[in-house]
């Protein structure tokens, strides 16, 4: 099994069933195809017929697209409880990765995912505020309810944890406050930052070598000279 990822700085696409696998304890291949590069198109056409990562290369079946990919995981390997048992709790996480996935857009556009930057404040507007409070919102109502069956969104670790997860890095990066009554979503923010596997991927993302100039207003890698910025 092959998982086709961008740069871990840059690919939030990328994280999600990375760390689902990673977390999940299934074993795969990491295959990584460098974003903004003139042969980034030639490479990726080798895996995924949309041009885009993340993919997944099980054999004979090829699926694109994070949460086709983390559906098909969760079917694949149902002994590792990739959805919640329960329908209503498994119909609720569908629910919110489903908002994840298409939504939040202004979080998305101003707030871009930059692993290894510290940017705060950067990016932020009243549009964002609304995204942040939404997203601290889910995280504290499911946090309350199942907060006694684990430290996950849900209790155990599911395809929700591993969602959210590019924002947990982003709220870090833009130095986002979560609102004063959000103690359970702050606590589940660094929580998450902290697992093991977002490390191993942050460490990851810390040994690569392309920068984008846009991305990195107040630090082009003077520590890195070995760095190479990208003006995209």
């Amino acid at each position: 099994m092959k998982l086709v990822i961008g740069n871990k700085n840059y690919s939030s696409w990328s994280l999600r069933p990375w760390l689902l696998l990673r977390q999940a304890g299934i074993d795969f291949e990491e295959v990584q195809v460098r974003l903004f590069t003139g042969s980034f198109a030639a490479e990726i056409a080798r895996y995924s017929p949309a041009g885009k990562v993340p993919a997944l290369v099980d054999g004979e079946v090829t699926v694109w697209d994070s949460l086709a990919i983390c559906e098909y995981l969760a079917e694949r390997f149902p002994e590792k409880n990739l959805w919640p048992a329960e329908r209503a709790q498994r119909a609720v996480a569908r629910a919110v990765c489903a908002e994840m996935h298409s939504g939040f857009g202004n979080l998305r556009s101003q707030l871009p995912m930059n692993v290894t930057a510290v940017l705060p404040g950067r990016g932020w507007n009243v549009a964002v505020q609304r995204d942040v409070e939404r997203i601290a919102a889910i995280w504290e109502g499911l946090r309350q309810q199942h907060g006694a069956n684990g430290p996950f969104l849900f209790g155990g670790f599911t395809v929700a944890d591993a969602f959210f997860a590019p924002v947990v890095s982003r709220f870090a990066t833009y130095g986002i406050h979560l609102p004063d009554d959000a103690e359970d979503a702050k606590a589940y923010a660094d929580f998450m930052l902290a697992l093991p596997a977002m490390q191993q991927w942050i460490a990851g993302a810390r040994e690569e070598r392309d920068f984008l100039a846009d991305d990195e207003p107040y630090r082009l890698a003077p520590d890195r000279p070995d760095a190479i910025i990208i003006n995209h």
